[in-house]
């Protein structure tokens, strides 16, 4: 019997549930740039984030991680999924702005 008494698959699904439920933090240091309304941008520029995902990201990027998602489309669900909660509050503000995640120091994720 493994350690702890529960089997690798066991621990896999119990935190898929529990990211499902409850939703995931990130924490990443990266490059974010953004581009908004037409002709407008701004340059990217180092930030530390620590941001909670709701269930809904936290469900799609385990689909994808379960699919064989690369890295870099990994981080494309990362980057969307911070943009709409941390840059774009749910919506309250920022329509329409494009976040770019790039030149990523570090990215930590927990449940």
């Amino acid at each position: 019997m493994p350690v702890g008494g529960l089997s690798q698959e066991r621990r896999k699904r119990a935190r898929e549930k529990a990211a499902k439920q409850t939703g995931l933090v990130i924490e990443t240091r990266a490059r974010f740039g953004f581009t908004a309304a037409p002709g407008t941008s701004d340059d990217g520029r180092m930030r530390r984030i620590t941001q909670h995902l709701p269930p809904e990201v936290a469900a799609r990027l385990l689909a994808a991680q379960d699919a064989g998602a690369t890295e870099a489309e990994l981080q494309q669900i990362a980057a969307g999924g911070l943009g709409e909660v941390y840059f774009r509050d749910s919506g309250r503000r920022a329509d329409g702005l494009r976040v770019e995640f790039t030149d990523i120091d570090y990215v930590e994720v927990s449940i």
